[in-house]
């Protein structure tokens, strides 16, 4: 099944700038990470970093990486982490013109420890940060052309409030030139009770793109087959892509299942940002007109690539490393 997208266009502060086929808005920051297993934040100990980071930011420099034009709405303070965050997005591609460079807060950051179970422990230090300062874009239909999707993650929305307000403004303004909205809630249960700011982005997908916990916190559903029926109650989606961790994903439309999406293994080093890697490729997978398969075949090569370098957007890849990941494990 091919599944192709209308084109249409970007942001601006005021006039024309870029335009760019994906774009996304959220938070950057910067990870300093434990580099073996086992060892909590409270041991005095070493660490690795600051790796450039932010779930956004690891979407956008890998859509950026697979040669598609890619721009981001953020803020970053006037120090030298968010030299590390820019300097690596530029280096990839991604257009930063709408990104806040201010010295009335400081860039974020993310200490974070892991054991050897795989679970993850971070101690975040983000109240002060610019990317909350960002504002929706002016709306300026003429310049709209060339954007095909806005990219939306649960967990920028739950970052702070009047950050959110500034997403949401922007996703309907996408919405009605014309772009279709891609979500991927990735917040559990345990880090929010409110999740109405999640629904109204869910409300407004095309793409929805979470994983089992996530599903069944927006639906309210404990069967996943009751959840999958309940999203498609909604006007907007087209496509939901479940992804199961190992299990790899799945991809539905109105029609049911189209396919099922087993993971490409490689000797993990570091998981953090696969999925969000995952989601850009996907997005790119669409934005070429590929068929949902194709599509998920991306996602996984890219996942794959990313869990396999130690850093959150370390992962060797590219158009070229993606298409060999494939070609490897589809034979």
């Amino acid at each position: 099944m091919h599944y192709a997208l209308g084109s249409i266009n970007l942001f601006t502060k005021g006039r024309l700038i870029y335009m760019a086929e994906i774009i996304t808005m959220g938070e950057l920051l910067v990870e300093i990470m434990r580099p073996q297993e086992d060892t909590p934040l409270y041991e005095t100990d070493y660490f690795r970093g600051p790796f450039p980071s932010g779930a956004p930011g690891i979407f956008i420099s890998t859509v950026a990486r697979l040669n598609h034009s890619a721009a981001i709405i953020s803020g970053v303070g006037d120090d030298d982490f968010g030299k590390n965050v820019l300097s690596r997005l530029k280096k990839d591609g991604v257009n930063v013109d709408n990104v806040i460079v201010s010295d009335k807060g400081n860039t974020g950051v993310a200490f974070v420890s892991y054991s050897s179970d795989g679970d993850r422990k971070y101690a975040f230090y983000m109240s002060n940060s610019p990317f909350t300062m960002s504002k929706a874009p002016a709306n300026n239909q003429e310049e709209f052309r060339d954007t095909k999707f806005m990219h939306i993650m649960g967990c920028s929305l739950m970052s702070n409030a009047n950050f959110a307000n500034e997403i949401i403004k922007t996703m309907h303004m996408m919405k009605a030139n014309g772009v279709k909205i891609s979500f991927d809630p990735n917040v559990r249960l345990e880090m929010t009770s409110d999740i109405s700011v999640l629904k109204e982005v869910f409300a407004n997908c095309a793409v929805l793109m979470p994983g089992v916990s996530e599903l069944k916190m927006l639906t309210g559903e404990q069967s996943i087959d009751d959840a999958i029926a309940k999203v498609f109650q909604s006007p907007a989606l087209e496509i939901l892509v479940l992804k199961n961790g190992s299990k790899g994903s799945q991809v539905y439309t109105r029609k049911g299942l189209e396919h099922t999406q087993p993971i490409y293994k490689v000797k993990q080093a570091d998981a953090t940002g696969a999925g969000d890697s995952y989601d850009a490729a996907f997005i790119c997978g669409l934005a070429e007109g590929k068929t949902l398969a194709e599509s998920a075949q991306m996602g996984a090569a890219a996942g794959a690539l990313n869990a396999a370098a130690f850093g959150p957007m370390e992962g060797n890849i590219s158009v070229d490393t993606v298409r060999e990941m494939i070609a490897q494990n589809e034979r």
